[in-house]
């Protein structure tokens, strides 16, 4: 039974999240389905008609798509006892209370609305599970010490050696190209709509991005020097404090996002 995926199963479901199975969402019931076992028929609702849970899995899913939608099934249970009216002080967010009660804030220049059994940013569900990942993730940690902008790069934090050059691919390189030859008002334009802020040093353009209001990312640009033989180069760095507020996967992400948000931005303009 473990076999069939679990998005599988959620497309049965009404996807509703009434509860009635005895799970928070209808992704958390699939998941259980597919990979502990638990029967199909505690959702009242299900159709499996054609459906053979005991076949592979079905061609065309995507197994890492299908494993971080395990994952926000996994965090939507863990955040579900949390007191979203004490933790939202703590993590620069709004409590909207009601059925559901909803957490408020900005993530990379877009209004979040958290609930305990989903996401939307800007008013959309977003696409990729990651996003809900890294916002569960920031959720799920309660909050911590509030940023001191102690400034530090990814080799200064705990067990991230290897996460240097994953930083320097899917974010500084990509942001260095995409500033390169760019006037400072230019670059600084595109942190507008992220709600960057300048910030001040020697670099060419120096930027304070808010990616979630407990979680700034310092980006630093020294721009291409041809004659000297030097090509355009970013550093990202990170409050001391940022790991109270997320793990070293979900601040990778968050620096991908950042990058990708600055590339959407550049092409629209």
């Amino acid at each position: 039974m473990g076999a069939v995926t679990p998005l599988a199963i959620f497309k049965r479901t009404p996807g509703t999240n009434c509860g009635q199975c005895g799970r928070p969402t209808c992704l958390a019931f699939s998941v259980a389905v597919s990979t502990t076992g638990a029967d199909p028929a505690g959702c009242p609702y299900i159709d499996l008609a054609g459906l053979d849970l005991g076949a592979a899995v079905i061609a065309g899913e995507d197994p890492s798509r299908e494993r971080d939608l395990a994952l926000v099934a996994h965090l939507q249970e863990k955040i579900s006892d949390l007191d979203f009216a004490a933790i939202a002080g703590v993590l620069g967010a709004v409590w909207e209370g009601g059925a559901p009660e909803v957490l408020i804030f900005s993530y990379l220049g877009q209004a979040a609305r958290l609930a305990k059994t989903g996401i939307f940013i800007d008013g959309v569900a977003p696409e990729d599970p990651r996003d809900a990942i890294l916002l569960y993730n920031y959720v799920h940690s309660g909050g911590g010490r509030p940023p001191d902008h102690t400034w530090v790069g990814m080799e200064s934090l705990p067990n991230s050696i290897s996460k240097v050059r994953t930083l320097a691919t899917y974010c500084e390189q990509r942001l260095a190209r995409l500033f390169a030859g760019k006037t400072p008002a230019t670059i600084m334009a595109l942190g507008q709509p992220l709600e960057a802020r300048p910030g001040s040093g020697t670099a060419s353009v120096e930027l304070i991005v808010p990616v979630l209001p407990m979680v700034p990312q310092y980006v630093l640009f020294w721009d291409e020097e041809p004659a000297d033989g030097f090509e355009a180069r970013v550093k990202i760095l990170f409050d001391q404090h940022v790991l109270d507020f997320l793990d070293i996967e979900s601040l990778l992400f968050a620096a991908e996002r950042m990058a990708e948000r600055f590339e959407c931005i550049s092409v629209a303009r």
